[in-house]
C-alpha cells in the first residue's frame, strides 16, 4: 500500500491527463453530433470543457483512485454524452462519425503528447522538472489505451457502433441487438484476459509508432 505522499504524487501525475483524456473523449461525441444535426448534448449542457459537467462519480473519481491504490493500470470514464442518433441528418453514417470521434480525439491527444514528450525529453530534467515528463508519458499511454479499448468492435463501445454502421443495413440491425448483452460479454472477455492481451499488444505497437 503506497504512503499518502506517494499516492498524492501518483494522483497528480495520473489525474490530470486521465481527466483531460476522458472529458475530451466524451465532449468530441457531442460536438460531432451537434455538427451533424443533433443538439441533445448542447441542450443537456454537455458541450463544455468544464470537467464537472462530465464527471461520473465512480468512473472518473472512485475507480481511478482505487486502481492507483491497488497499483493497477489506471482507467476511467466520464458520463456518456447523450446523443439521439435518429436526429442526425444521416443516422447510419452519422452514428459512425459520432462514435469514431472519441477514439480519434484520444489518438490526436496521444500524438500531441508524444511530440511534446520528445521535446521535453531532449532537455536535461531533474527533481520536479521530471513532473511534466511523467505527465506526458501518462497522457500518451492513457490516450492510446482509451482509443484502443473503445475501438473494440463490441456494442456499446464506440468500435461496436462504428462496426454496426459499416455493416450492410440488415446485418447492422442484427449486430446492434448485441448491445443488450454487450457489458456482460465485455466482462466475460475481461475475466478471460483475452482483451488484456489484445489491448496491451495494440497499445505497445501504437506507442512505439507515435514515439
Amino acid at each position: 500500500m503506497p504512503s499518502f505522499a506517494q499516492l498524492a504524487v501518483k494522483v497528480s501525475i495520473w489525474g490530470l491527463p486521465t481527466l483531460i483524456a476522458i472529458v475530451l473523449h466524451e465532449l468530441s461525441h457531442g460536438v460531432v453530433a451537434y455538427g451533424l444535426g443533433d443538439d441533445t448534448a448542447r441542450r443537456a449542457g454537455r458541450l463544455t470543457l468544464n470537467p464537472i459537467s462530465h464527471i461520473d462519480p465512480f468512473g472518473t473519481v472512485v475507480l481511478p483512485l482505487m486502481l492507483m491504490v491497488m497499483g493497477l493500470p489506471v482507467f476511467g470514464y466520464a458520463k456518456p454524452v447523450p446523443v439521439s442518433f435518429g436526429r442526425l441528418r444521416n443516422p447510419r453514417w452519422g452514428m459512425v462519425a459520432v462514435a469514431a470521434a472519441g477514439p480519434v480525439t484520444n489518438l490526436i491527444l496521444a500524438a500531441v503528447s508524444a511530440q511534446l514528450l520528445r521535446a521535453v525529453g531532449a532537455m536535461a530534467v531533474n527533481g520536479w522538472q521530471l513532473w511534466p515528463l511523467m505527465v506526458l508519458q501518462v497522457s500518451l499511454l492513457v490516450n492510446v489505451m482509451l482509443a484502443v479499448f473503445n475501438l473494440l468492435p463490441l456494442p456499446p463501445l464506440d468500435g461496436g457502433r462504428v462496426f454496426t454502421g459499416l455493416l450492410p443495413p440488415a446485418l447492422g440491425v442484427r449486430f446492434a441487438r448485441v448491445e443488450r448483452y454487450g457489458m456482460l460479454i465485455l466482462l466475460l472477455l475481461l475475466w478471460s484476459n483475452w482483451i488484456d492481451k489484445v489491448v496491451n499488444s495494440a497499445v505497445r505497437v501504437l506507442v512505439q509508432v507515435l514515439l
